[in-house]
């Protein structure tokens, strides 16, 4: 079942049943709350907010979908495109401080949180954003990397030798 707390039904009843939530989801009865859950107890108003910027960042730069058209059908239950807008932010750290404080301070962070009291019930770790796809990456690396199918590897080939700058960049693919 779904954790209390995570989504509500457009009476505002928080709902647990899983099947029901997805089928009431795709007729505009459920909604996903937002990081933090219902309430103040877990900080639901602070992930209201959070979600509200990120969905804006994601939809207003890319002319995206929201709210019901991303449900993947239409008012009669039949198939429809969703236009899935993404937002990505790159930050210049130089220009705001220095590269090795920022290095340092965001290490400690982690390292910090990594350290914090583990659930008894939990894993046994905390892991910090992008540490278990790196965990995984080094794992696919010792076995030989990913499998990539011909079709596609020649679909690369044919794009490295036709946009400028990619042969002398990329001579050889590390998986070919």
């Amino acid at each position: 079942s779904t954790p209390k707390g995570m989504v509500i039904d457009n009476k505002g009843e928080e709902r647990t049943d899983t099947e029901g939530i997805l089928k009431g989801m795709v007729k505009g009865e459920c909604a996903l709350t937002p990081l933090g859950g219902v309430g103040d107890e877990l900080g639901g108003y602070k992930g209201y907010s959070w979600s509200v910027v990120v969905e804006l960042l994601s939809i207003a730069f890319q002319n995206g979908d929201f709210g019901p058209q991303l449900t993947g059908v239409d008012a009669q239950g039949k198939p429809a495109p969703m236009s899935l807008g993404h937002f990505f932010l790159a930050i210049n750290v130089e220009a705001i401080c220095d590269l090795e404080v920022f290095k340092k301070k965001t290490g400690d962070f982690l390292r910090y949180l990594r350290n914090s009291a583990k659930d008894p019930n939990g894993p046994g770790r905390i892991w910090t954003a992008g540490e278990a796809e790196n965990e995984f990456r080094k794992k696919r690396m010792a076995a030989g990397g990913v499998m990539v199918p011909p079709a596609l590897l020649k679909d690369m080939q044919v794009l490295r030798e036709s946009l400028p700058g990619l042969k002398e960049k990329y001579p050889k693919f590390s998986f070919e």
